[in-house]
């Protein structure tokens, strides 16, 4: 048997049915190389049917949302349109103006020279006027209608001629996919999948034009306010009893950040100015090179002329207390899920749920835990800023070649040697990426930390926020920017220079 003929075969037994034309087809894409048109009449007639069962889901569920969106502009168009919307208000504000004018007539018998009377008449001829605006933008928004029903017709037509176009490519592809992978991956048209796809849209097809005949129908999901009630007070009294139980070690912690915070803001406040800007600009020279030098000063020099002296010496405190925990706490933890794949299926849910959830979610319990003030801004800062040291630490310790740790085996290293002297060095990158990383993440957090009392260059953003002072807020916030630019430079060090 040639390999025409055991390909035509295969053809067979993988199409099932109408297997003639498809072996044209298949015979046609094969033989030329990029697209090779062809057009499936089947596939642009039945549209996600045909692809749910020919089981190219890959492709089934772009095409399935391309055309329900086409259902739903059609629908929507026909109902109306956004005009409906406008014209029931309109309706409402005519009816309400016909009321006030009812209550101003009333008046003006009683008393035509009542402040009340020309009240009401001044109210009605408003509500008369917004009455007519509404109408006219509901006049114009039907004009819109045949516009809508053209696109949606546009898009659902686009998505079958895409389908029919390309349904034996899919078709072809997947059966390349068959026979190297034999019975991985099924063949044939399966009925079961094609009725199921059909059940589909005969469910949601229904669903989206009875939503917009009656849009009162699904407007709302059906839900029970006594059960987010119920839920906030059980919530409400769970946090009470943690806050109760964990008072003497919260506490602790809170004296003990306080304290930390107070040394290092009186190091770095109480300390000549001079004195800090040499050691900053030295030490940047030192770690970094002659650009970051040159960064620094400029940044420092803005910092100081412009009065921020001062805060962003505390925000350097906040961040510098919250960043060593973060990292104290993330590098470890991120050498355990290096090596330990079950800790790091453990850990990514943690993580992704600290970097996920809102900062100001996770104040409401810091603050119950922690009460107001600086504690809690660096506790709410380190649970931000945690995350990104332990993943890229993970990452570095993961991608540390096998060879290099066999070679350091075989020469009879210790795992104590294989961990600082071969993984560590080797995942060094990674890892001052991620410390890099946490650092900016703290610092991001400096706005959202004065909320609850803590000082600093954040505090000067809050109060612009509050009196929309535009330009106090720009300048508080380069100030923030150019903090984050320097300490990234130098915590980087001379590789970014040399990248540069």
């Amino acid at each position: 048997m040639t390999d025409i003929q055991s390909r035509d075969v295969a053809i067979d037994r993988f199409i099932g049915s109408n297997s003639t034309y498809y072996r044209a087809a298949f015979h046609k894409i094969g033989a030329q190389r990029g697209y090779a048109p062809s057009f499936n009449m089947a596939a642009a007639i039945f549209g996600p049917v045909w692809l749910g069962g020919r089981r190219l889901w890959a492709a089934f569920w772009p095409f399935l949302i391309a055309e329900l969106l086409a259902f739903v502009l059609i629908a929507f168009a026909l109902s109306g349109g956004a005009g409906a919307d406008r014209a029931a208000r309109a309706d409402r504000l005519e009816g309400l103006a016909a009321v006030r004018l009812q209550e101003a007539t009333t008046a003006n018998e009683t008393d035509a020279t009542s402040s009340l009377a020309k009240a009401l008449t001044r109210s009605a001829a408003a509500l008369g006027d917004a009455a007519r605006q509404a109408r006219e933008e509901a006049g114009a928004a039907n004009a819109q209608t045949s516009l809508i029903v053209t696109l949606g017709l546009a898009l659902f037509l686009a998505a079958r001629l895409t389908t029919g176009a390309l349904g034996n490519q899919l078709a072809e592809r997947r059966f390349r996919a068959w026979r190297l992978g034999g019975e991985k991956v099924e063949g044939g048209f399966s009925r079961l999948h094609a009725a199921g796809v059909a059940l589909l849209l005969g469910i949601l097809i229904p669903t989206i034009a009875f939503h917009f005949a009656d849009r009162e129908l699904f407007r709302a999901f059906p839900s029970n306010p006594a059960w987010n009630s119920a839920s906030a007070v059980w919530l409400d009294g769970v946090v009470s009893a943690i806050s109760g139980t964990v008072a003497p070690v919260a506490n602790g912690m809170t004296n003990g950040i306080n304290a930390v915070l107070t040394l290092t803001e009186a190091v770095l406040t109480q300390t000549p100015w001079p004195v800090v800007m040499i050691i900053i600009v030295a030490v940047a020279w030192q770690l970094a090179g002659f650009r970051v030098f040159l960064l620094t000063a400029v940044a420092i020099s803005y910092l100081a002329i412009l009065g921020y002296w001062e805060k962003s010496m505390q925000t350097v405190a906040l961040l510098g207390t919250a960043a060593l925990v973060s990292i104290a706490i993330g590098i470890p933890l991120g050498i355990l899920c290096g090596y330990k794949r079950r800790v790091a299926g453990v850990v990514r849910p943690l993580l992704d749920f600290m970097q996920t959830m809102p900062a100001f979610v996770y104040l409401i319990p810091v603050i119950a835990l922690f009460g107001i003030g600086k504690p809690s801004g660096v506790i709410a800062t380190i649970i931000f800023g945690i995350p990104p040291v332990v993943r890229l630490t993970a990452l570095g310790i993961t991608s540390v070649p096998a060879s290099v740790r066999e070679a350091a085996i075989a020469f009879g290293a210790s795992r104590r040697f294989i961990l600082f002297k071969v993984d560590l060095p080797t995942a060094a990158p990674s890892i001052m990426a991620g410390v890099s990383q946490t650092i900016l993440m703290c610092l991001s957090m400096v706005v959202i930390a004065a909320l609850i009392g803590a000082k600093g260059l954040g505090e000067d953003v809050l109060h612009a926020l509050q009196y929309a002072a535009q330009g106090q807020g720009l300048l508080a916030g380069l100030a923030i920017l150019l903090c984050a630019i320097v300490l990234d430079r130098i915590v980087q060090g001379r590789g970014t220079t040399a990248r540069d």
